[in-house]
């Protein structure tokens, strides 16, 4: 499995990652510290027999996107243990979702994920993840306490692979 992603300015990744850190020193759960995961929202996840059939489409993405601002508004679960927060789905990322999607999903011997697709598709950023269910209680305690609304500068595009998560491209946004 590959992730298209986007990456956020310094002071939001800021932000998100003394989340994930509170969260972690909070439930226990390390998952997210331990593997490195930096703060990032996933536009597509693919399956593909190789990473280099996808590179060639991310890197056409260069000097094609843009920045942009999302607003962060809410946290919520995948259901059983995954804690996240959740943008507001704007035309701006309805857009840049669209065109990832189009540059990937031509490409042959790959398959976008079902939860990817334009249309069916959850804009989030991951805070914990496999948390129990008393970790996740947990975790809801600390964004309760400490997770208000906020703007974040989209800055960046990246494929990378996951467990653990390794950049195979990134780029800055025009």
């Amino acid at each position: 499995m590959y992730l298209i992603s986007v990456y956020f300015d310094k002071a939001s990744t800021k932000r998100i990652q003394k989340l994930i850190g509170r969260i972690a020193a909070a439930s226990g759960n390390h998952y997210m510290t331990d593997k490195q995961v930096p703060p990032h929202l996933t536009l597509s996840a693919v399956e593909a027999r190789s990473v280099d059939v996808l590179v060639p489409a991310v890197k056409g993405l260069e000097g094609i996107l843009h920045q942009g601002t999302v607003q962060f508004v809410t946290v919520g679960q995948l259901l059983p243990y995954v804690l996240y927060t959740m943008p507001v789905l704007n035309p701006y990322l309805q857009s840049l979702s669209g065109q990832v999607y189009d540059a990937v999903s031509v490409i042959p011997e790959t398959t976008v994920s079902r939860y990817y697709r334009p249309d069916a598709w959850l804009p989030h950023v991951t805070l914990g993840k496999t948390l129990s269910r008393a970790q996740m209680q947990q975790a809801f305690a600390v964004v309760q306490e400490h997770f208000s609304v906020f703007e974040a500068q989209v800055t960046e595009l990246g494929l990378a692979k996951v467990n653990p998560h390794d950049d195979v491209v990134r780029f800055a946004l025009l």
